[in-house]
């Protein structure tokens, strides 16, 4: 909160996000996976023997999430309760930072922030404002949005109408999706049932078991690893009635760092679990062919190139 304080103007500022993919390898001694995770993306060569311990760790990632303090309490005590509870500290500090600072907004970014989610879980993830309010409007809420990203809480996604060049252009403000900052805090703020999160949810959250909800952390934390790789998030949804072959739901579209004439944008379709089909990105990539840079689809295997769409690990989405 820096409201009336003044910065100097030879002040530098920067931005924060939570501990990314390498820092939490840093903070659990790891020095060596990342260096060689970057080697075999750049070759597009796929992980082998070490495919599973990188994913090991990026399950680990995903439960403590990266908050300094969760994972500073996961590397002294390897228990995932302990942990929980430094997250709960967190999200109490978030709700009483709401009150005592959301500007007479207090009401709506405590509603957004307690429906985050539930919005998440449901198959398609645009945050749907009725269930704030029956009349809800996003002019009424787009301030309470910016409140919750401005604090880092919250990361919105927003839908470009076209995966070309631009993508703030053609952005289209009232559809976003809305991920929490960090995934960890997300575990403990959507598990809230009995107040502390089960050793047996995290069993199966660390071993691959969660049937529920796993598609929802897991595009979560790809939001996340974009952003503290500086992307800014974008999504691309046409809900045509008219024609099947335009109708389509990409998670994410990132730009290439340098812009050409063609080919700039790679859309992006994140996978949980073993079967997945990728129709909406075949029809993309169909359709928009001469605007597209690589496609890929992260998911939980090795990578692999097949139709032109190249498969990575979830572990190499911060190297995009």
């Amino acid at each position: 909160n820096v409201k009336d304080i003044m910065l100097p103007s030879e002040e530098h500022a920067i931005e924060m996000f939570p501990m990314d993919f390498e820092e939490f390898l840093w903070a659990m001694g790891d020095e060596m996976l990342m260096p060689y995770i970057r080697m075999q993306f750049d070759k597009r060569l796929p992980m082998e023997a070490f495919h599973r311990r990188a994913m090991d760790y990026f399950r680990q990632y995903l439960i403590v999430g990266g908050l300094p303090q969760a994972v500073a309490k996961y590397v002294e005590t390897r228990d995932f309760e302990k942990v929980d509870e430094v997250k709960r500290d967190i999200l109490a500090l978030y709700r009483n930072d709401i009150h005592k600072y959301a500007d007479n907004q207090e009401t709506k970014v405590a509603a957004i922030f307690e429906e985050i989610p539930g919005q998440l879980q449901k198959h398609e993830k645009k945050f749907v404002l009725s269930a704030l309010q029956s009349e809800a409007r996003m002019r009424d809420y787009s301030q309470a949005f910016f409140w919750l990203s401005d604090a880092k809480i919250i990361n919105c996604c927003y839908n470009s109408t076209e995966p070309s060049i631009g993508l703030k252009l053609n952005e289209e403000r009232t559809t976003l999706k809305c991920y929490m900052g960090d995934t960890g805090l997300l575990i403990s703020h959507a598990f809230d049932e009995r107040g502390i999160v089960s050793a047996d949810l995290y069993r199966k959250l660390m071993f691959d078991k969660l049937e529920v909800n796993e598609g929802m952390l897991v595009e979560n934390i790809v939001a996340q690893m974009l952003r503290a790789a500086g992307h800014k998030l974008y999504f691309f949804s046409n809900s045509s009635r008219t024609s099947a072959d335009d109708r389509m739901e990409i998670d994410f579209l990132i730009a290439k760092p340098v812009t050409t004439s063609r080919h700039n944008i790679s859309p992006i379709e994140v996978k949980s679990g073993q079967r997945y089909t990728l129709n909406s990105l075949r029809k993309c990539i169909a359709k928009y062919s001469s605007q597209l840079s690589t496609p890929y689809v992260l998911h939980d295997k090795d990578v692999k190139t097949e139709d032109g769409i190249v498969y990575l690990p979830l572990y190499m989405t911060p190297l995009l």
